[in-house]
C-alpha cells in the first residue's frame, strides 16, 4: 500500500456483493460448526444452515514468545487496519527492527528506506527467503538490501524487545546482547493457518485443514480454500498450503466448478510475487529446499534461477525479468519439465 490507494487490496468493492444478491456480514465471527445440523453459529447468537460449508478462515500472525511484543509501536502486518496503523506512523519514525527476513519483512525494508529510514533485519536463519528461494537468489536479494543501506543480521534471535521510560518500544536486544534502537519494530515472523473451527468439528487438520484434490474435507458438505487448506500438490505425492493470493483466486475458481456439477481436481500452477523496491521478485512452480539450482542473467540484466530436480525442472525464480517468468508459466503448466527453453 505504498501509494495508499487501499482499494487495490479489496478483491470486490461492497456493490458487488449487493448486485450478485450475496449477503455480506461484516465484523461477525463463527463460534461453532454443528456437523449434524449442518448449522454454524455466529457470535451475536444468530444461526445460519448450510447446504454447502467454506472455509476460507486464513491465517494469523504467528507472534513470537519474545518479551516485549505487545509494547506501543511494534507492529504485525496482516490487516488493512494494520497497514493504516504503520503508515500514520511511517511520518515520524526514524529507525525500525524487522523481526524476520521473509516476503513480508523485506517489501517492508524496501518502502522504509525509500522514505529515509534506517532499517534492520533480524533472522534466525541463515539466509533470508529460506523457505521461499534458492541460495543463489537469496544472496542477489540480501545484497540488493545491503546497498540500500538495510542492515542485515542472520544466524541471530531477537530475546527481547525493549521499552524507554514511557512504555514506548526503544529497540531489540539480540540474543548475542547486541542492542538495535528502533522507535518501530515489525514483526515478519509468518503466519498459523486458522483451524480451531474445523478441529472442533472433528475435521482432519494438519498445517491446515485437510482437503482432497477437490477441496473437499472429509465431510462431504464442507469445502476448505486459501491460506488455511492443505490440499494434495498436484504434481508431487505430499500434501501442501500456499499463502498467496492467487492460489486463493485459483482455489476459488476450482471450488465454484465443482459446487455447480462440473468437478476437475485443482491442478493450478503455483506462483507467487514480491515487490521490494523496484525488484520485482517472482517464482513459477514449487521447489523443494534441496533442489538443484542454476543461476543465470538475462541480457536486459535480470537474474534467473531454475530449480530441478531428477533431471525436471520444478520452479524458475525470476528478479526484474517478467518475459521468463511468463515463459516458465506456461512451460510448467503442467508440472515439472524436463526440457525447458526460456527465452533469457
Amino acid at each position: 500500500m505504498k501509494e495508499g490507494n487501499e482499494e487495490r487490496l479489496y478483491l470486490r468493492n461492497l456493490s458487488f456483493y449487493h448486485e450478485n444478491r450475496i449477503s455480506l456480514l461484516r465484523e461477525r465471527r463463527v463460534t461453532a460448526l454443528d456437523r449434524r445440523e449442518k448449522r454454524i453459529t455466529l457470535d451475536d447468537g444468530r444461526h445460519l444452515d448450510w447446504d454447502i460449508l467454506v472455509l476460507a478462515t486464513g491465517t494469523r500472525i504467528a507472534s513470537p514468545p519474545i518479551k516485549g511484543v505487545s509494547l506501543p509501536g511494534v507492529h504485525a502486518l496482516r490487516s488493512i487496519e494494520d497497514a493504516r496503523r504503520l503508515r500514520s506512523e511511517m511520518a515520524t519514525m526514524r529507525r525500525a527492527v524487522v523481526i524476520g527476513g521473509g516476503f513480508i519483512g523485506l517489501e517492508f525494508a524496501a518502502v522504509a528506506r525509500e522514505a529515509g529510514i534506517e532499517v534492520s533485519i533480524v533472522e534466525s536463519a541463515g539466509r533470508l527467503m529460506a523457505r521461499a528461494i534458492s541460495p543463489q537468489m537469496s544472496t542477489i536479494v540480501q545484497q540488493i538490501h545491503c546497498e540500500h543501506g538495510v542492515s542485515i543480521f542472520l544466524n541471530r534471535f531477537a530475546a527481547s524487545v525493549d521499552a524507554q521510560s514511557d512504555g514506548r518500544v526503544c529497540g531489540v536486544s539480540l540474543s548475542d546482547g547486541c542492542f538495535l534502537p528502533a522507535d518501530c519494530v515489525i514483526l515478519a515472523t509468518g503466519v498459523i493457518p486458522n483451524t480451531e473451527l474445523a478441529e472442533a468439528a472433528g475435521l482432519s487438520v494438519r498445517n491446515g485443514i485437510v482437503t482432497d484434490r477437490y477441496l473437499t474435507t472429509a465431510d462431504p458438505t464442507i469445502h476448505a480454500v486459501g491460506d488455511c487448506a492443505a490440499f494434495p500438490d498436484p504434481f508431487g505425492p505430499t500434501l501442501i498450503r500456499l499463502e498467496s493470493v492467487q492460489a486463493a483466486v485459483d482455489h476459488g475458481r476450482c471450488l465454484a466448478e465443482v459446487i455447480v456439477g462440473r468437478p476437475a481436481p485443482y491442478a493450478a500452477l503455483p506462483w507467487f510475487w514480491s515487490d521490494q523496491g523496484k525488484y520485482k521478485l517472482q517464482i513459477a512452480g514449487l521447489a523443494a529446499p534441496d533442489d538443484t539450482a542454476r543461476l543465470t542473467q538475462t541480457e536486459k540484466g535480470g537474474q534467473v534461477v531454475v530449480r530441478s530436480r531428477n533431471g525436471l525442472v520444478t520452479a524458475v525464480e525470476t528478479l526484474n525479468a517478467p518475459a521468463v517468468h511468463m515463459s516458465a508459466r506456461k512451460l510448467l503448466a503442467d508440472g515439472p519439465a524436463r526440457d525447458i527453453a526460456l527465452s533469457i
